[in-house]
């Protein structure tokens, strides 16, 4: 059981573990501090790790907190009902309840061969034409597919059909590691069984999702962009083989091209627009920021109730999204410990902190001084990276291209399956631990994930113990 109060080590203690962690080199650096989320870092290692406000967050805008803790945990409901601040659900969705997905507020997982797939989904899309659907390709990022729009729905109200039903299978892949040992790896077959609404299109594009964790989102928004920009060297002009790139995406409410940051291809520009974006995909909810759902004329939804002109009131948006933005992120731990230490100096040194930039700081946010001028070890630089053919989902979102994904925060990473047993990793939730999610790095980070499978075993388990400890 971890019992150290981290709060009340002693400074000296605190530099002596950086000290003893960085050694001369300080770039990019090792992390010298527990408070990982800044000074709104929470000390909780439970199952509720990633449910907590931030540490910092002034009392009375915890009640705040928690009514949108409420209308992102409780269910929403088919209209009309008696609970009306909470209907309109469907009538095509994939869950019903933000929780559905982002169980405790952390990672989602793929389905069992027996069951429904609710925190993984699958985006839709087909081949555009660059001059024709220039602007639908501006504003919404890919070509929706013909009658079963952006999202395969899995779901339905009563007396209507759900789009399809989508089951997994799984084919077997063994890595040999330089020194002999193997790890066996499972890559994902989605299957799109009983079409309900016609045949589906030759050439439909997949793109499978599975919930992301919800912490620290607020300070990830508080990242200034030139930050993130500077990071950006999309022609690899400094020759380290890595080329991150920005996205450029629709902001809906100020109506133009912006730096896209949340979701896994960085294809939305805000927690509001991300958080409202699934209130229309997952739940079938309307809201004025996003007007109209994934439901297209061909599969009939406006022959049955709704909850309203905008279902998700304005009101509930803002308790939602100071929710979302509010969360906090878990200390480090064990960071004493020797194997932790050398394993965040092999991280740096094989070059996985080349796309997990491990320090942030935060700009200033207007009311919020909880996420601002914060010093924050989110491990990600937030931009594009090729990630290789074994990760591709060869579809395009805004500039994303088939092959690249947003280079995901490793915050709380330790935890995640504290949180939810049956967390997976990496986009589609396939790697059912750190290392197999580092063994399906390619593209730019092949040659990171070269040098991890080189390394003897004891420097491998260093390597993971330090993620462990994030």
């Amino acid at each position: 059981m971890f019992k150290i109060s981290w709060r009340r080590l002693a400074p000296a203690l605190l530099a002596a573990l950086a000290g003893t962690a960085t050694g001369a080199a300080t770039d990019p650096p090792v992390q010298d501090t527990p408070m990982t989320g800044g000074e709104g870092s929470v000390e909780q290692f439970d199952r509720n790790a990633y449910s907590l406000p931030q540490a910092n967050l002034s009392m009375t805008k915890r009640l705040d907190f928690s009514v949108g803790n409420s209308f992102f945990r409780n269910p929403w409901v088919e209209a009309p009902s008696s609970t009306d601040a909470r209907d309109g659900l469907g009538p095509l969705f994939n869950t019903n309840s933000c929780q559905g997905c982002h169980i405790k507020d952390g990672r989602g997982h793929p389905p069992t061969i027996d069951e429904p797939s609710v925190s993984l989904f699958l985006r839709l899309s087909v081949p555009a034409d660059p001059v024709g659907d220039a602007e639908l390709l501006k504003t919404h990022g890919f070509k929706p597919a013909p009658v079963y729009g952006s999202q395969l729905q899995t779901a339905a109200i009563s007396g209507h059909k759900p789009e399809a039903d989508l089951r997994l299978t799984w084919e077997s892949v063994e890595q040999v590691l330089p020194d002999g040992t193997r790890v066996a790896l499972e890559r994902p077959v989605y299957h799109i069984d009983n079409a309900n609404y016609g045949p589906l299109p030759q050439d439909l594009l997949v793109s499978p999702r599975v919930a992301p964790p919800m912490i620290g989102l607020g300070l990830i928004a508080a990242i200034p962009e030139e930050t993130i920009l500077a990071r950006a060297d999309a022609e690899d002009n400094d020759g380290d083989g890595l080329s991150g790139r920005a996205n450029r995406v629709w902001d809906k409410a100020a109506g133009k091209t912006v730096l896209g940051r949340f979701g896994w291809k960085a294809g939305e520009p805000s927690v509001l627009q991300q958080s409202m974006g699934a209130f229309s995909g997952d739940m079938g909810l309307t809201s004025t920021l996003v007007a109209a759902t994934d439901c297209t004329p061909e599969q009939g939804c406006d022959g049955f109730p709704d909850g309203g002109t905008p279902e998700v009131s304005d009101k509930i948006a803002r308790f939602i999204d100071f929710y979302a933005r509010s969360l906090a992120v878990p200390m480090r731990r064990n960071m004493e410990n020797p194997e932790v230490q050398q394993g965040g100096r092999l991280f740096n040194g094989i070059g996985c902190a080349g796309c997990h930039t491990p320090r942030q700081v935060t700009g200033t946010v207007v009311d919020r001084p909880d996420l601002s001028q914060q010093t924050i070890w989110p491990y990600t630089d937030l931009l594009l990276h090729d990630m290789g053919p074994g990760l591709a989902d060869n579809r395009r979102e805004f500039e994303a291209d088939g092959t690249e994904w947003r280079t995901p925060p490793l915050w709380g990473l330790g935890l995640a399956q504290t949180v939810n047993p049956r967390a997976g990793f990496l986009h589609d939730g396939r790697a059912r631990t750190p290392e197999e999610a580092i063994l399906w790095h390619g593209g730019e980070a092949q040659n990171a994930a070269d040098q991890y499978r080189s390394l003897a075993q004891d420097k491998r388990d260093a390597l993971l113990q330090f993620l462990e400890s994030l």
